[in-house]
């Protein structure tokens, strides 16, 4: 869910060792479609928001707890998490973000440990965690041995976030400002993927990259 951070503690990082790419970027940079581009060619993928959506989904292992710490009202009759309100409520009150994060964050921990163990034999030779803000977590600094960052202009994710899911400006802008800024994000990479401009720019940057990945991961 946009605006939650499922950047799960690594403070128990597993013992693994496998290069570990940390792919992150604001929302609407493209990082999705980067990550299925990796993928393709036999990197294993690890998101996090996909996780986090698996565990507060119909049956989810994270429903009971989020029913127990904020009411029924919060889970739709499926039995999922009725992310809307939820979002509102973590974005008018911090002290509810907490709360949140402190449920999914060892369920996350507990997926990603288990995908990564499942994934060690990879044809790529690497494992690539997709963490949305892992810029803002200190806890993924210690699981991941390079970031790479998909950037763009900050209008381009304005744009991109207001098509995809029908937010209007300011509520498309409420999610970013919580965010690390672009300069931020930067600052931290140790690799940056393009996405300013069409799709077909995306390939080649991602053929280097996994070549100098699969060199690293010897």
């Amino acid at each position: 869910m946009a605006g939650i951070d499922t950047t799960a503690s690594a403070d128990n990082a597993p013992a693994q060792r496998s290069l570990a790419i940390g792919l992150t970027g604001g929302i609407g940079s493209g990082k999705s479609t980067v990550a299925d581009l990796f993928a393709l060619s036999g990197v294993a993928i690890i998101d996090t928001d996909v996780i986090a959506h698996a565990l507060t989904g119909a049956g989810g292992a994270a429903m009971p707890a989020i029913g127990d710490a904020f009411g029924m009202s919060y889970i739709t009759a499926e039995g999922a998490l009725d992310r809307s309100l939820m979002r509102a409520a973590i974005f008018s009150d911090p002290a509810a973000r907490k709360q949140l994060e402190s449920i999914l964050h060892p369920l996350i921990a507990m997926e990603a440990d288990r995908a990564a163990q499942a994934s060690e034999t990879n044809d790529a030779g690497y494992l690539m965690y997709v963490v949305p803000l892992l810029m803002e977590s200190r806890h993924w600094h210690a699981r991941v041995d390079r970031i790479l960052v998909v950037d763009c202009e900050e209008a381009t994710q304005l744009e991109r976030v207001m098509r995809r899911s029908g937010m209007n400006a300011a509520q498309a802008g409420a999610i970013m400002a919580t965010q690390a800024t672009r300069a931020e994000r930067l600052a931290a990479a140790d690799d940056v993927i393009d996405n300013n401009g069409d799709a077909a720019q995306l390939p080649p940057q991602i053929a280097r990259l996994h070549a100098q990945y699969r060199v690293r991961a010897r």
